[in-house]
């Protein structure tokens, strides 16, 4: 079997997941799954009710369209929307009596259920869900390293076979992803926490600043676009993701609005003292914890290459708005013999300049500092 135009020879070699491969779906992730696949040298099937997203699946590399005589596939990878991805799911275990079939759905508990009361064979079933996304959607923003290093859940059925498990694990390793145990409800109360609550998080302050002035807008900073970056996201994939998710995003949404009446109250008592009053004994504490426990909970968040997040120091560089200044800061901070850690770009308002703010050991700043001021940049202290 010869390998797509672009595949590196060998490559299947080094991979346990063998050809053919269906994909169903050809978005943005069931796109990069057949990208990197066929690159690798896998001949992948594509499918798709679009016969345009299908095409422009092909055409960007993803794989090959169906033929006559085309051999059954040995595995099956569906990502569909999430409310209609136990109804394909069980079309392709019945199409395909010999494959594997896995999803790749952001929801896995309903997918379960659903699959369960159909009756179809389980056996061969096994959910997944990477971790892995884009502000970009569709075929044409397939990359076939999307996966690389992201933690990618596999779900089994309760009833999966050994080897079915054996074959969606190899395919996560072999597209670069990072193998997670998990069954399906555990997921699903995962995701609503670290995923499709901040989602809605999101999207609730952004809407805020539908009837904010202009004047006020231009008063926006960095912290505004880090809370809102999530909030330009497909409504229609959103509110299929939630809806399915729906039992753990609303627990999870009820905790935070008993801590956001304790807030509201606690800013209530404040605005009342205002006048020269007293403030309710606890009121400030309250507002104080929520600050607080918003640090122990940031804290808990893994940090660089998985491991405890560290307290970093941070040199703020003014990087002039020009082509290939910040490749110049970035190369006097090699030059400088400092390893970058992060790297967060803020734009100034109005000035044609941005701020570069490097996060680096904190035994590294002084060091890093003298040297970029040796080399003409300015420093925001």
């Amino acid at each position: 079997m010869g390998g797509p135009e672009g595949a590196r020879p060998g490559d299947t070699d080094q991979l346990a997941t063998r050809g053919p491969v269906r994909v169903v779906g050809t978005g943005l992730l069931g796109a990069s799954v057949g990208l990197g696949l066929s690159t690798r040298g896998v001949d992948v099937v594509l499918d798709d009710p679009s016969p345009t997203a299908l095409a422009l699946a092909r055409d960007v590399g993803a794989g090959r369209l169906a033929a006559e005589g085309d051999a059954p596939p040995a595995l099956v990878v569906v990502a569909a929307p999430p409310d209609v991805t136990a109804r394909v799911v069980a079309q392709e275990l019945g199409a395909w009596p010999e494959a594997v079939v896995t999803d790749v759905a952001s929801i896995k508990a309903s997918v379960l259920a659903e699959l369960r009361a159909s009756g179809a064979d389980l056996t061969r079933y096994v959910g997944s869900h990477p971790m892995a996304g884009r502000e970009r959607s569709g075929p044409s923003a397939a990359l076939p390293d999307l996966f690389l290093g992201r933690p990618w859940v596999i779900a089994d059925s309760g009833t999966s076979s050994a080897d079915a498990v054996l074959a969606v694990r190899a395919l996560v390793v072999d597209l670069g992803g990072l193998p997670v145990t998990m069954d399906a409800a555990a997921h699903d109360a995962a995701v609503a926490v670290v995923s499709h609550v901040p989602q809605l998080a999101a999207s609730l302050v952004a809407a805020r600043l539908v009837d904010v002035d202009d004047a006020a807008l231009g008063l926006a900073g960095q912290g505004l676009r880090d809370v809102t970056r999530l909030a330009a996201s497909s409504p229609a994939l959103w509110t299929s993701i939630l809806a399915a998710n729906a039992g753990e995003v609303r627990r999870v949404l009820e905790a935070v609005r008993a801590d956001l009446d304790q807030v509201i109250a606690a800013l209530g008592a404040a605005h009342d003292a205002s006048g020269g009053a007293a403030v309710r004994p606890g009121a400030l504490a309250s507002i104080a914890r929520a600050i607080d426990d918003g640090n122990t909970g940031v804290a808990r968040i893994p940090g660089k290459h998985g491991g405890v997040r560290r307290d970093y120091g941070v040199v703020t560089v003014l990087v002039p708005d020009e082509p290939g200044e910040l490749a110049r800061l970035l190369t006097d901070v090699g030059h400088a013999g400092v390893n970058l850690e992060d790297l967060q770009l803020e734009h100034a308002a109005r000035r044609p300049v941005g701020m570069a703010a490097i996060s680096v050991l904190p035994g590294a700043v002084e060091r890093l500092e003298t040297a970029l001021t040796e080399r003409g940049w300015r420093l925001v202290r």
